[in-house]
């Protein structure tokens, strides 16, 4: 079913790579437009050459540069109906706590958790305005469960945009804006291949946890955070909506 998402208008950011990039085409081909925010100028070029997309250069972390992303998707587009808010980095020295510094904490704090505070700030008056709006922050399975392998900042950071999306998804649910949690579990992405290239061990260590036995495609992240976007899932918000192959639901998992 073609056009779930007809004359409709998406922000997504970090969506030049990994599940926003796989969002930013799902969108497009149920007929949204699409404002992409990233810091990746190059991709971001190519992008804006397909139709219906335009992209915006944003630190996420800045809040005039938040505020001006979602102004250009309002200007340009005239509404801001979607809010993917997805943008997120895991770096190998966020580790365990005994070996992370807090600059390392410091740093994935602010890309992870600040960032979704900023766009969703900046984008709730749009669609208060509106009347209307769905809103979905990418937390992780991390969120309600412990990490097989230590990432402390990036762990309290997911749990951190899960709560949020909670509070605000009840806090506005009576005034048309839907506000959910995409948990995905362990997704093939270049994030999840940097960190593992040089670990094959701890790579293994993470797979054996999935029951389905394998990680996740960016496409089957993009098709859930679809169903959140559209009319489809227009009866829930405030949810942990998990897509993690059963990760979250094993207790042990069979060789």
């Amino acid at each position: 079913m073609a056009g779930r998402l007809d004359r409709k208008v998406a922000t997504v950011t970090g969506g030049c790579s990994g599940i926003g990039l796989a969002t930013v085409h799902r969108f497009l081909e149920e007929g949204a437009q699409v404002v992409v925010g990233d810091v990746d100028d190059g991709r971001g070029a190519e992008l804006a050459e397909l139709p219906g997309v335009t992209y915006v250069h944003v630190d996420v972390t800045d809040k005039e540069q938040v505020e001006a992303m979602f102004a250009t998707a309002h200007d340009t587009y005239g509404a801001v109906d979607i809010a993917f808010n997805n943008a997120g980095i895991s770096p190998p020295e966020d580790d365990s706590i005994l070996d992370t510094d807090l600059d390392a904490w410091r740093r994935v704090q602010d890309v992870n958790v600040t960032s979704v505070y900023l766009c969703c700030k900046a984008v709730l008056p749009y669609m208060l305005e509106q009347g209307r709006g769905s809103i979905i922050n990418t937390a992780s399975f991390v969120a309600v469960m412990g990490a097989a392998t230590s990432q402390i900042s990036y762990s309290a950071s997911k749990g951190g945009v899960l709560s949020m999306s909670r509070e605000l998804g009840v806090q506005f649910a009576r005034q048309g804006v839907r506000v959910n949690a995409l948990c995905p579990g362990p997704v093939n992405t270049p994030l999840l291949q940097e960190l593992f290239a040089a670990d094959a061990e701890r790579a293994a260590r993470r797979l054996v946890h999935v029951p389905m036995g394998r990680f996740g495609e960016p496409e089957e992240m993009a098709n859930a955070v679809l169903f959140l976007a559209s009319d489809e899932s227009s009866f829930i918000t405030a949810s942990t909506f998990l897509v993690d192959g059963g990760i979250s639901g094993a207790y042990v998992t069979p060789l």
